[in-house]
Parts: C-alpha cells; sequence; structure tokens
C-alpha cells in the first residue's frame, strides 16, 4: 500500500505551482458543483427504486480530488443548495434551500461531507490505485453516509418507524452496482497517467 504522502489524480494532470494551480483548483471545484449538481438529476431505471449517480460522484469526487479539494467542493455545493438552488436529487422550485436540507435527505447530506473527506484521505494513501483497496473506500464511504442518514429519518420521524425499508436495503443494489464500477474505473484511469504517480 502506498504511503500516506501519495498524490491525489487531480494532482497528476496540469500545473501544480503559482497561479495555474489556483486556476486548475477553482475550475475543478467549480466543475465538481456542476456534476454533483447534475449527477444529483441523473437516474437510471431499476427495480425497486431507480439508481441516482449523486452518490458515485460524490465519492469519485473525494478519491480524485484528495480530502482538502474534496471538503472544498462538497461544501461549495452545499453552499449552493442551501441558497435555494435545485441541485439535490429531490429538491425542488417548491421545497429547496435550507427547508429541504433539514428534511429526510439532511442527514444523507451530512454525510456525503464524511464521505468525501474519507476517500481523499484513502485516495492520499493509495487506496484508489487498485480494484480491491478502492472497492474498500467505497464501501466504508457508503457506510458513511448511511449512518448519519438512517440515524437522522430515525431522529424526524420515530425509530418505530421501518427505518431501514425506508433509507437502506431499496438502494443496496444500486450502490453495489457504483461501487463496482468506480472500483474498475479509478486504478483503470491511473494506469492510463502511467508514472505520474511514482
Amino acid at each position: 500500500m502506498a504511503n500516506t504522502d501519495s498524490p491525489v489524480f487531480y494532482e497528476a494532470i496540469g500545473p501544480n505551482e503559482g497561479l495555474g494551480l489556483r486556476v486548475k483548483q477553482a475550475l475543478l471545484i467549480i466543475g465538481g458543483i456542476l456534476a454533483l449538481a447534475i449527477a444529483a438529476k441523473l437516474k437510471v431505471p431499476m427495480i425497486p427504486v431507480p439508481i441516482t449517480m449523486g452518490t458515485l460522484v460524490v465519492l469519485t469526487i473525494g478519491a480524485t480530488y484528495g480530502p482538502l479539494m474534496g471538503f472544498s467542493t462538497i461544501l461549495g455545493y452545499m453552499i449552493v443548495g442551501a441558497l435555494g438552488f435545485d441541485v439535490f436529487v429531490n429538491s425542488s422550485a417548491e421545497l429547496n434551500g435550507l427547508a429541504y436540507m433539514s428534511g429526510s435527505t439532511g442527514g444523507y447530506l451530512i454525510g456525503y461531507v464524511l464521505a468525501t473527506i474519507a476517500l481523499g484521505f484513502f485516495a492520499r494513501r493509495g487506496w484508489d490505485r487498485s480494484f480491491l483497496t478502492m472497492a474498500g473506500a467505497m464501501l466504508i464511504g457508503n457506510i458513511l453516509i448511511y449512518i448519519p442518514g438512517l440515524y437522522w429519518l430515525g431522529a424526524l420521524y420515530g425509530w418505530d418507524k421501518p427505518i431501514l425499508a425506508w433509507g437502506l436495503t431499496p438502494f443496496l443494489i444500486g450502490d453495489f452496482l457504483k461501487l463496482a464500477l468506480a472500483a474498475i474505473l479509478l486504478p483503470t484511469v491511473w494506469k492510463l497517467v502511467g508514472s505520474a504517480r511514482a
């Protein structure tokens, strides 16, 4: 396994110092926020529920951006959403901003932040360079999304309600497919950049 100073993917492309680095970082953060907003609205038909792409992009940003850039991007996304823009999975013109964020998905949004930071730290340790370690990182990231998400649902609606049936089991198949996709994709992309991470 790589050491704790392994570069993350965004550092392997483009400038890494001076003004060029700052411009690259700003563009990546803006691009990441846009990708998150678009992915939140993309739904792939699936049984029992459609697969949304939001979690895949959240975890991928963490793994490719690292902890600091990943946190900056997910924080920017949350700020845009808090300002009332329709950037979340089920937000709308009628339900958005802080009202939406404090509703049933609030815990999952907290989990997005935790998972992004965690995936960034795993990438710093080189976990994104092999299928097995990337799959493990994605699994931990998903767990970090579900823990506050399910706790929030229980606190909001009561633990006598079918919390797992509402907020976990319908999404497991889709999350497994997204985990496998990311676990294949990121190590493959690293191989394409060759010695950039040496």
